[in-house]
């Protein structure tokens, strides 16, 4: 290299799943048979309406030109309208709706639109790595809230309360809760909008599991006052097995909403539109369709479960979502230990609990991503491992 890397890389390691999955492929390439449980890559299929949208659109010869910044009419009308009948919860198409490529993109184009280098971050642990990554990335300072299973994995508000909060301008939360799959009451919604309008503290709610193994699905924009004071990240990838689409969305009040357009206009030329005409499409999926996704999911969430009694973890079972988060055994020091033995000894990777924050070191993530024939050979394989002699 001929000129050194910014100073910020130093602070931000490589994604760990970037990273771990390179690994994986070496191994596999090497003649390992890895069955990875560590991801939440959705292996099913979009819906078939979703794709022949895709297709009949991509075929026609003016889609396939610069999109406007703020999305296709047609897809902000899609979102309100899915709003309105999953979450009870009436937006402005025009204004209150910003399709992203991805949530993962939206929390890049907030935390541009509305912190300066030194401002702070409530960033929960355990949580989703990308939220502290990105504010060191802007030159934020992490401001690391505990969860704790002794209060139901939700933020001790009261102890937070207690603390300087002067520079505080963001708080990251996320329910149902990745990686616990903690889901949230009208309680807990309703004490952090209070939360945030006492502190004047904007709170950014990430919410792309609501749809997964949850009879209740919830909007924090639902809540009486909550567009003064919160934002909410959504996203069709879990929901709507769509990962590799990239197709998300910020709602809120026009105020907060502006500010990332402006940010993101800088940083992007519009999203395909054949893909906003198909996400419009998958957004009307009916009941039945998710149900069918879940029914899957319950399938292999069997399966994951008696691998876990396997290995003598412990779980809660009113878990939601597409993880099992697990406990390790007693005796075992560390998530990242059993992750290991189990990659190396029985060609299995759960991700370790650690890599979502210091509170995770006792806990390991299993994903339901995975065909259930695989399933079923992970549990022997591990079955196989636990009883071998040491």
């Amino acid at each position: 290299m001929i000129i050194p890397t910014a100073d910020r890389l130093q602070n931000v390691p490589e994604y760990y799943f970037a990273r771990k999955l390179r690994e994986i492929r070496t191994r596999i390439a090497a003649g390992q048979d890895i069955i990875n449980l560590g991801i939440g890559n959705p292996d099913m299929m979009p819906s078939e309406p979703t794709l022949k949208a895709l297709v009949k659109s991509a075929l026609e010869p003016h889609n396939h030109g610069y999109q406007p910044y703020k999305g296709a009419p047609q897809l902000r009308s899609a979102f309100t309208d899915w709003y309105l009948n999953t979450y009870g919860v009436s937006l402005d198409p025009e204004t209150e709706v910003l399709p992203l490529m991805g949530s993962k993109e939206g929390i890049m184009h907030i935390s541009m639109a509305f912190l300066n280098p030194g401002d702070e971050v409530l960033v929960p642990d355990p949580g989703y790595l990308t939220y502290a990554s990105v504010t060191r990335l802007i030159g934020g300072v992490v401001r690391p809230y505990t969860l704790r299973a002794e209060q139901g994995w939700y933020p001790d508000l009261e102890a937070l309360a207690q603390q300087d909060l002067s520079r505080v301008k963001l708080m990251w939360v996320n329910y149902p809760h990745m990686p616990t799959g903690t889901p949230a009451t009208d309680a807990l919604f309703e004490s952090l909008i209070a939360f945030g309008r006492e502190h004047q503290i904007l709170i950014c709610h990430d919410n792309p599991y609501s749809l997964v193994l949850n009879p209740h699905p919830q909007s924090l924009l639902a809540y009486p006052e909550a567009k003064e004071g919160v934002i909410e990240l959504n996203s069709l990838s879990k929901s709507h097995n769509m990962a590799g689409w990239r197709v998300g969305m910020v709602a809120g009040h026009p105020d907060y909403l502006n500010p990332i357009l402006q940010a993101r206009s800088n940083m992007d030329s519009g999203m395909f539109l054949p893909l906003q005409l198909a996400a419009a499409e998958a957004l009307r999926n009916s009941y039945g369709w998710h149900q069918e996704r879940n029914a899957v999911y319950a399938e292999r969430r069997q399966l994951v479960w008696q691998l876990l009694d396997t290995l003598g973890c412990r779980y809660e079972r009113e878990q939601v979502g597409m993880f099992v988060w697990a406990r390790i055994p007693e005796g075992m020091a560390h998530g990242e230990q059993l992750s290991e033995q189990l990659l190396d000894e029985a060609r299995v990777f759960l991700a370790p609990g650690s890599i979502f924050g210091e509170a995770g070191h006792a806990y390991v993530r299993v994903s339901l991503c995975t065909p259930e024939t695989r399933l079923e050979e992970a549990l022997g394989r591990i079955k196989a491992w636990a009883s071998a002699p040491v």
